[in-house]
């Protein structure tokens, strides 16, 4: 099983983000927090944030790339948890019933776009506003032989 953790290639993301996500973070798109914004809310560091961030799922700060890497069944459990106790605390769901099964989904969509992915392949999110709500782009970058481990930090 695979996942996504934020990796600091280099310290922008302590100067672009308000909250920056920690290295070796589990990380999700985490694109719902923006499904009610508007232009006029998009502005310096929440603007960075829309545009290129992936949520962490401990400081629930931003990372701007993420790389796939093993996940164990425990680990991908504790997620699924954590999220739905911020889904409570942070967006008033009215309780962890209620919150569990959104956050099943949403680990699970991130669970889908790494499970195909080879180990250390970096992902980077491009989010615009438009008419129709939020629009996402992903890209990938393959592992170039070298691994992560060799020039950032990535974690456990």
């Amino acid at each position: 099983m695979k996942f996504a953790r934020v990796i600091r290639l280099d310290d922008s993301d302590l100067n672009v983000f308000d909250t920056p996500a920690e290295p070796g973070e589990w990380a999700i798109p985490g694109t719902f927090e923006y499904s009610n914004w508007t232009e006029a809310e998009l502005d310096g560091k929440a603007r960075q944030a829309f545009a290129h961030g992936w949520l962490g799922l401990e400081s629930f700060g931003r990372g701007s790339v993420v790389a796939v890497a093993p996940i164990t069944e425990a680990e991908r459990a504790d997620l699924v948890e954590r999220l739905a106790r911020y889904f409570v605390t942070a967006w008033g769901a009215p309780n962890l019933d209620a919150a569990y099964p959104v956050a099943e989904e949403e680990i699970a969509h991130m669970g889908e776009m790494c499970a195909d992915q080879d180990q250390n392949t970096l992902m980077v999110i491009e989010r615009e506003l438009t008419e129709a709500g939020v629009k996402e782009r992903f890209r990938l970058v393959p592992p170039q032989g070298a691994s992560l481990e060799a020039f950032a930090v990535h974690g456990d």
